[in-house]
């Protein structure tokens, strides 16, 4: 067993701190205090709660360029994108403290009963384990909305970002919420399921890896216990020929490339209709190698390093790979010379089905283009995929736009002419080995209440 966790700057493999991992009976204890704290904080009103929240939220904007710092030093988010990565979180405090009220107001319905209404009651604590890539989103978006349900959290963040972990508690501490009401385990990935089978946990919410979330899933659905799980994607990008092709190429880079390209619902693959391939193409290379890549702790820097050197040496594989299968390389593929876990911007075409850049998640600043003779074929080889995260399509004519993005690409959230991003006001998840569940608007708050009948006879 692990008696201690690092957290190393990928951009130039040093250590920033090393943490003890916490006991059996430290865990236990935690678990323990928050329970007790869920107890007097599930009957406090909602007006009380979403006081607490909003200032959450001021304090993640009158810290965001030290949080921006903090997430640039332990995962290597470029400083301005995690600067508003936190302004984000705090979008998200704001909108639950100003709906959580009315999302989860009493339902009444006619019966043959005098009066019959559904509530929805909190379920107790909830278990989030969270990934590095965005390590204080991913959080606050099943936070805000939990905390305002009225459970509590317990978090197990990915060891690499242990410090953000902590500074999160922190933020709800410093708001005023009870001490042990969200709490952060120091424990590595090894420990999760005696924590899931904890009598205390009442649910468990995941985003990471489909191996990941098959593992959680399975420990969970042995004890019962309700499970939301956000997996990785394979994000397709349809362009169209009636597309606006500069405009397309120019909003799919920045797609590939936020969070230095490791984003679940990041594009991965482009799929080009072949009368305006060789436009497409032109353009995004163009597009991707003036990318500017360095120090993610300069304001100018675009993409930063990846997070870890293994996750880096396994892009780098799958490149490899897909290029020794017949895959064209038009920008990047190789690992540079120094210090750090950088990869450039990279572009492969004449992609297809059965290579990694295709069947695979590229977790990286990577862009696999593909060619399709026509609709019906960019269709098809867009849901050739076991993913179902997110996707996008590009057209002019907004209509056909909106038929393939509600009736025909196989996701949970589909964009015209825009990049797939998450919103406090849209429900965010996935179908297929993406998993399952949503996070976000109404739909997410009450994945973790009780939905409870209540009869009242004469």
């Amino acid at each position: 067993m692990e008696t201690s966790i690092r957290s190393i700057n990928p951009s130039n493999g040093e250590i920033i701190h090393e943490y003890e991992e916490m006991t059996r009976e430290e865990v236990a204890s935690i678990i323990d205090r928050a329970h007790e704290a869920w107890s007097g904080w599930r009957r406090r009103t909602f007006a009380d709660r979403a006081a607490l929240m909003r200032r959450a939220g001021q304090i993640l904007r009158d810290r965001k360029d030290e949080y921006g710092g903090l997430m640039a030093r332990e995962m290597g988010k470029p400083l301005r994108q995690g600067a508003v990565e936190a302004e984000k979180c705090a979008w998200v405090c704001d909108y639950y403290a100003d709906h959580a009220e009315a999302f989860l107001a009493r339902e009444t319905v006619e019966t043959d009963a005098r009066k019959s209404f559904v509530t929805f009651n909190p379920l107790g604590i909830v278990l989030a384990v969270m990934p590095w890539n965005f390590p204080f989103w991913q959080v606050f978006r099943f936070a805000a909305p939990g905390l305002m349900a009225g459970n509590a959290g317990v978090l197990k963040h990915s060891s690499n970002v242990m410090g953000c972990a902590l500074a999160i508690e922190d933020v709800f501490r410093a708001a005023g919420f009870p001490d042990e009401l969200f709490r952060a385990l120091v424990i590595g990935s090894g420990r999760v399921d005696p924590v899931i089978a904890d009598p205390r946990i009442a649910a468990v919410t995941l985003t990471g890896s489909e191996p990941a979330g098959r593992a959680v899933a399975r420990r969970a659905g042995e004890m019962l216990k309700k499970t939301v799980l956000e997996l990785g994607g394979s994000d397709p990008y349809v362009v169209l020929e009636d597309a606006d092709v500069e405009k397309a190429a120019d909003t799919c880079v920045s797609s590939r490339l936020v969070n230095s390209g490791q984003s679940c619902i990041a594009a991965k693959r482009f799929i080009v209709v072949r009368a305006v391939r060789e436009l497409f193409e032109r353009r995004f290379v163009e597009r991707m190698r003036a990318a500017k890549v360095g120090d993610p702790m300069a304001n100018d820097t675009e993409v930063g390093p990846m997070a870890r050197v293994d996750l880096r040496d396994d892009l780098h594989d799958q490149v490899r790979r897909s290029i020794d299968a017949g895959a064209r390389r038009l920008l990047g593929g190789e690992i540079p010379n120094g210090n750090g876990a950088f990869y450039p911007p990279t572009v492969l075409t004449d992609v297809r089905p059965g290579m990694a850049a295709f069947d695979e998640e590229t977790f990286g600043p990577v862009a696999a283009i593909i060619s399709a003779e026509d609709e019906k074929e960019a269709i098809r080889l867009a849901n050739r995929s076991s993913f179902g995260l997110g996707a996008a399509v590009f057209t002019s004519d907004t209509a056909r736009g909106e038929r393939i993005a509600a009736e025909e690409l196989e996701c949970g959230s589909c964009f015209v002419n825009g990049l797939v991003k998450s919103d406090p006001r849209l429900p965010f998840g996935g179908i297929k080995v993406s998993g399952y569940g949503r996070e976000l608007s109404h739909y997410g708050i009450r994945e973790f209440v009780n939905v409870k009948t209540v009869w009242i006879g004469s």
